[in-house]
């Protein structure tokens, strides 16, 4: 017998199939949404509806944008682009408001395991950006995992020839950490990253 009435049971199983959403949480929320005045249901209805028809990828970086162009690429430094994997680490970057230039989406990163080659995220994109002109710099900035560093040292290795520097984020032991619980891999960068004083 199913405990939920059906309105409630099809809102909840809506809410449950949202990354880190479970049971007890997509209840939660549709519980909320049944208590909203009838105003606050529309509204909340039609600003989901609105952003999945106004938002779409950035013709030039791959983020997210509601124009043809996103502001960030009509109005910054084109000659240093920062890759990232997904569009939440543009907004990761731009909490810090240090970065300056332009950056370049690539939803998703190599993985032989799942079947993702290189022809399956935005490198092409990223070679003709370059092959256009006027880039210094290409930051790789993806995951220090597998993936990230496979994705990283592949275009890496596409773009040295074309005369672009080609920089990776320093890595390496956070701050507040202490040194006894860092593991190899995390000193080893930390070490090969380190910066004169």
């Amino acid at each position: 017998m199913n405990v939920f009435i059906e309105p409630i049971g099809t809102l909840i199983n809506e809410f449950s199939k949202l990354p880190g959403v479970g049971a007890k949480t997509a209840q939660r929320y549709a519980y909320r949404v049944v208590n909203m005045t009838e105003e606050e249901a529309i509204a909340f209805a039609e600003a989901i509806i609105a952003a999945k028809k106004k938002v779409h990828y950035c013709s030039v970086c791959g983020n997210y944008t509601d124009k043809e162009v996103c502001e960030i690429c009509r109005t910054r430094d084109e000659s240093v682009i920062c890759v990232v994997k997904e569009p939440k680490d543009v907004v990761a970057f731009e909490k810090v408001r240090e970065f300056k230039g332009v950056y370049h989406v690539l939803h998703g990163t190599i993985s032989t395991m799942e079947g993702i080659g290189p022809n399956d995220i935005r490198i092409k994109e990223l070679l003709a950006r370059v092959y256009k002109g006027g880039v210094k710099e290409v930051i790789m900035a993806t995951n220090p995992d597998v993936e990230g560093e496979a994705t990283a040292m592949y275009i890496s290795g596409l773009l040295k020839p074309l005369g672009v520097k080609v920089t990776r984020l320093a890595q390496g032991v956070s701050i507040g950490a202490e040194l006894e619980y860092a593991d190899e891999v995390t000193l080893s960068k930390a070490l090969s990253d380190r910066k004169e004083l």
